[in-house]
């Protein structure tokens, strides 16, 4: 684990309850030590040079700021060790590529930390896709909003849009023909506070991202239209709901008629996104490339994160 801050601790807490954790690279030494008692019998590391040269990993999981993803993860594929690097993979595009080419040309396997994606309600949501029982897919919308934390580095949409980015490409199973965004700033000179993201995918499919860490309530709701039937799923209400609506409209002779049928609460599996996520890597530690998070995936998002991004820059 290379990392031990806000997200890396729960990297590593989850990663010795699965028996995978072998070692931990942190610079701030009292960080390090408090992990060192805690876990004794696990490597210890002030740097990635040194951990690298321990022939006893065959992965390594990444979740320090942003900005250094691309030089720690470059070490570690040149090294031929197989990383999943927590999201951003990096930030910008150039730099996405060449980690995508090393990867291939070490025959590594590298995965982005789009933790949603392991989510098991996610996962039954693509599930009903693929089944066809919504028909067409239509339209995809996502809500993530909260009066939350907020970032004096990167604004919202780099904080939170990154998932339902990588939720739309997961379900749609495409890139986006056009990318619009527009954004509000009212704390920090520079840094959205709210963004507004609308994407077109091939076959008429559509869809928009709502973030902003100003607002009185949490609400992370996502919502997915179909020809035949719709889904919801609200991850930040009680028991995190997820409904089947066997609801559509019908034209007949040129006249829309509403079909308001029965709506279904769909049972999914209560486990863990993260314990699914690193338990998914370790099980590819073979080389055998993944196909949920991947890198070609991780590029997609990235692309559209800087295009959304520089529009967001004009719009100021």
């Amino acid at each position: 684990m290379v990392g031990a801050g806000y997200w890396g601790k729960n990297h590593i807490h989850t990663l010795h309850a699965l028996g995978l954790l072998g070692g931990i690279v942190e610079s701030d030494r009292e960080v390090l030590s408090y992990f060192a008692k805690k876990y004794s019998g696990v490597h210890t590391y002030e740097n990635i040079n040194d951990a690298l040269k321990n022939e006893e990993f065959h992965g390594f999981t990444v979740a320090t700021p942003a900005e250094t993803h691309y030089a720690i993860a470059k070490k570690i594929i040149k090294a031929e060790k197989h990383v999943l690097v927590e999201k951003p993979l990096t930030l910008n595009i150039e730099d996405a590529v060449s980690l995508v080419e090393l990867s291939n040309k070490y025959s590594v396997n590298l995965m982005v930390g789009h933790v949603l994606l392991f989510h098991p309600a996610i996962q039954k949501i693509k599930e009903i896709i693929r089944e066809g029982r919504i028909g067409r897919l239509q339209y995809i919308y996502s809500n993530r909003l909260n009066l939350g934390q907020v970032r004096t580095k990167e604004n919202v949409f780099w904080s939170l849009a990154p998932h339902d980015i990588a939720i739309f490409q997961y379900f749609t199973e495409s890139y986006p023909e056009e990318i619009r965004a527009m954004g509000s700033t009212f704390l920090q000179k520079g840094i959205q506070d709210s963004t507004i993201t609308q994407l077109k995918y091939p076959d008429n499919v559509e869809g928009h991202i709502f973030v902003s860490w100003l607002h009185p309530f949490k609400e992370h709701r996502l919502v997915v239209i179909g020809s035949e039937a719709m889904i919801s799923f609200d991850d930040s209400s009680k028991n995190k709901p997820l409904k089947l609506y066997s609801k559509k409209i019908d034209m007949h002779k040129g006249i829309p008629e509403k079909i308001d049928g029965l709506v279904q609460e769909i049972k999914y599996e209560q486990k863990k996104p993260l314990t699914e996520e690193l338990l998914y890597f370790s099980q590819h530690l073979d080389g055998t490339q993944s196909e949920i998070a991947n890198a070609q995936h991780a590029l997609e998002v990235t692309k559209i994160l800087v295009e959304a991004s520089e529009q967001l820059e004009k719009s100021e």
